[in-house]
């Protein structure tokens, strides 16, 4: 068993890539980081690669487990098609705690992720805690009887009037953040330069949004699905999901991936609708920091 650490992107890039591939949509956020770091055109925020970590454990066979962490975020795991190997784990919390790497929380396949939790717990002493518990899930049709409202466009500057509101908004609903604007425009104006951020409006007016990200090669995410509460209930969070997801679609994508919080059922019943089918469940578990 051979605890591999990794200082240079696109050598981890080529080690581990394939590995991933194996369950494409699974590992949507570790692909999506790793395909960032590696093409190198973008190190905004947590995007550069210098301050990441990055690991695999192997036998003879090949890589058992990889291990990718983009600080301030929790460290994803992937153990290869799905076969939880113990001394493997063991063998990537040793190499952690040897090269002293700060672990906040982990975020994975809820099995592994509760697995590394009660070994790394064991060897440092940190409790820990689930912190959401959601269901990453695939879709390759969109439901043809999901109406289409209004007009879907790209996000614009001229939008900057409400979508930091929007966005903070919707990392409260996901995440529990208190609703606080970043004072630096440039953080919201991103999201409308990548021109991935849909607007879906009705009679001219903005009621809805939902972005894509993480391109892979057969699996696009989607995320920011967001509806402001007056016009919830009206079908624009199904209608601007669905017209993102399709649009994927025709770009050549065979599948469009997200997750949802399994504590919120509207949404999970949302997606379920327009044609979402359910992939695997991932567990988000904190560490404390004694």
């Amino acid at each position: 068993m051979k605890f591999n650490n990794y200082n240079d992107v696109k050598t981890f890039y080529a080690d581990v890539y394939d590995t991933l591939l194996r369950d494409e949509t699974q590992n949507l956020i570790p692909l999506g980081n790793l395909i960032v770091g590696n093409e190198g055109r973008d190190k905004n925020d947590w995007r550069d690669p210098v301050n990441w970590f990055m690991a695999s454990v192997s036998d003879n066979a090949g890589i058992l487990l990889t291990a990718i962490m983009t600080p301030p975020y929790n460290i994803t795991l992937y153990a290869t098609d799905n076969i939880i190997n113990d001394e493997a784990i063991i063998c990537l919390i040793n190499g952690i705690q040897k090269n002293n790497i700060h672990i906040p929380g982990v975020m994975t396949e809820k099995t592994l992720c509760e697995c590394f939790a009660k070994y790394y717990s064991k060897a440092t002493g940190r409790k820990f805690n689930i912190h959401t518990e959601m269901r990453i899930h695939e879709l390759e049709k969109v439901n043809l009887q999901i109406p289409n409202i209004g007009v879907l466009r790209l996000a614009r500057e001229s939008d900057m009037s409400f979508l930091p509101y929007w966005i903070e908004s919707f990392n409260s609903d996901c995440f529990g953040r208190t609703i606080a604007l970043n004072p630096d425009p440039d953080y919201y104006l991103y999201h409308i330069r990548k021109q991935k951020l849909y607007i879906l409006e009705d009679n001219n007016t903005p009621v809805s949004m939902t972005q894509k990200l993480r391109e892979m090669k057969t699996v696009c995410g989607v995320s920011y699905v967001y509806t402001p509460p007056y016009f919830r209930g009206k079908g624009y969070a199904s209608s601007c999901a669905a017209g993102v997801s399709r649009l994927i679609i025709e770009q050549g994508y065979a599948k469009c991936a997200l997750y949802t919080d399994l504590a919120n059922p509207v949404s999970n019943s949302i997606y379920r609708k327009i044609g979402y089918m359910p992939v695997c469940d991932v567990v988000e578990i904190k560490f404390d920091e004694a």
